[in-house]
C-alpha cells in the first residue's frame, strides 16, 4: 500500500491547535495512534525542536512508520503499546510531563486496505479485526461464542444498530450450521436479515455491525476511557491535547473528560474559589470541529471525524 495515498485527517488544524505548546526546545509530543506515521511525520517537520514519542499496538504499522520516520533519528521514539499504557511508557522513558498529545482514533488505512485483516466489509477476508494480531480474540470468535444477548448489546451499544435483534437472530441460526470464519458470509447475512427500509440509506448495511465487532475485539472504548484521562494527566501546564474521533461514542467520551476538566467544581456561594476547585483544562474548540467539504472530497474517510482540543491550565492540587 502506498503511504502517499493516506492523507491524515484534519492535519493542519491539529498542528495549529498543538503549535503554541510545541515551540520550546525539548518539548515532547506524543502521537498515541501512530498508524502509518502521517501525523507523526508532520509533527516532526513542523516542530524541529520537539521530540516525538509514538505508540501503536500494531507491529506492522510500527515497522512501516519506523522506515518513514527513520530520517528523524533520535527525535522519534516508537513504542509497541496500547494508548492506555501511556503512563507506563512515559515512566520507562523517564519523561515526567509532555507538552502535546494527539489521538487519531480512526482505524488506520493500512488495516482497512490490507485484505487479510478482516476490517473491511467491501472484500472477503478472515474475520480477525485485531489491531494487535499477537493477542486477544478475533471477531470470528466473538460471533461464534458470545451469547445472543451479549451480541445484541454490542451491536446496539457500539454499532448503534437499530436492527441488532434481527441480525443476531440470523447470526445464531447460521453459526449453529457452521461457525463464521470470513467477512463475506457475514455481510450477506446482514443484507438478508434487514428489512428493505433499513437498507435504503446510510451506506453499506454491514457497516455498523463491523464497527461494533471492531470496538469489542480491540476493547476500544474501555481503552479510551482510561487513555484520555491518563493523557490529560501527563500534560504539563500549558500542554495541549487534540483528539480526532469518528463515531459518537468516542466523541461523547472525549467530551465528558474535557468538560469535567474544564468545570469549576467549587461548592456554590464561595466568595473566592480555592485553587483545588478551579478548572484544570481550558477548551480550545467550540464543541467538536468538523472537516471541511474540500477535505472530505479529498479523503472520504475524513467525513465522520470530530476534533476536540484542550489545554492544561493548572496542576492537580490534592
Amino acid at each position: 500500500m502506498s503511504q502517499s495515498r493516506h492523507v491524515p485527517v484534519m492535519l493542519q488544524r491539529c498542528l495549529d491547535l498543538l503549535a503554541p505548546a510545541l515551540t520550546e526546545p525539548g518539548a515532547v509530543v506524543v502521537d498515541c495512534t501512530l498508524g502509518l506515521g502521517g501525523h507523526s511525520e508532520a509533527l516532526l517537520k513542523r516542530f524541529p525542536e520537539a521530540r516525538l514519542v509514538a505508540l501503536d499496538r500494531d507491529k506492522e504499522a510500527l515497522r512501516l512508520s519506523g522506515e518513514r520516520l527513520a530520517p528523524y533519528g533520535e527525535r522519534a521514539t516508537l513504542v509497541h503499546a496500547v494508548y492506555d499504557e501511556l503512563p507506563e511508557v512515559l515512566e520507562r522513558l523517564g519523561i515526567a510531563r509532555v507538552q502535546g498529545v494527539l489521538f487519531d482514533l480512526g482505524v488506520s488505512s493500512m488495516q482497512l486496505d490490507e485484505a487479510g485483516r478482516g476490517f473491511a466489509y467491501a472484500q472477503d477476508a478472515p474475520l480477525d479485526m485485531r489491531m494487535d494480531q499477537t493477542s486477544g480474540i478475533s471477531a470470528a470468535e466473538v460471533l461464534n461464542t458470545y451469547p445472543p444477548g451479549e451480541l445484541v448489546r454490542i451491536l446496539r451499544a457500539y454499532g448503534e444498530e437499530k436492527q441488532a435483534k434481527r441480525i443476531v437472530a440470523a447470526i445464531v441460526r447460521e453459526r449453529e450450521k457452521e461457525p463464521f470464519s470470513n467477512s463475506a458470509r457475514l455481510v450477506e447475512l446482514i443484507r438478508d436479515a434487514l428489512p428493505q427500509a433499513a437498507k435504503r440509506h446510510g451506506g453499506n448495511p454491514a457497516k455498523r455491525t463491523f464497527q461494533a465487532l471492531r470496538i469489542e475485539v480491540n476493547g476500544e472504548l474501555s481503552v479510551l476511557q482510561r487513555a484520555i484521562p491518563a493523557a490529560v494527566k501527563a500534560l504539563g501546564v500549558g500542554g495541549r491535547i487534540a483528539v480526532l474521533s469518528y463515531h459518537s461514542l468516542e466523541d461523547r467520551l472525549v467530551k465528558q473528560v474535557f468538560a469535567a476538566g474544564a468545570a469549576n467544581t467549587a461548592p456554590p456561594g464561595l466568595p473566592v474559589v480555592p485553587e483545588r476547585y478551579a478548572p484544570r483544562l481550558k477548551l480550545l474548540t467550540r464543541g467538536a470541529e468538523l472537516p471541511t467539504e474540500e477535505e472530505i472530497a479529498e479523503n472520504r474517510r475524513a467525513a465522520p471525524a470530530r476534533l476536540r482540543a484542550a489545554q492544561r491550565v493548572r496542576e492537580d492540587v490534592e
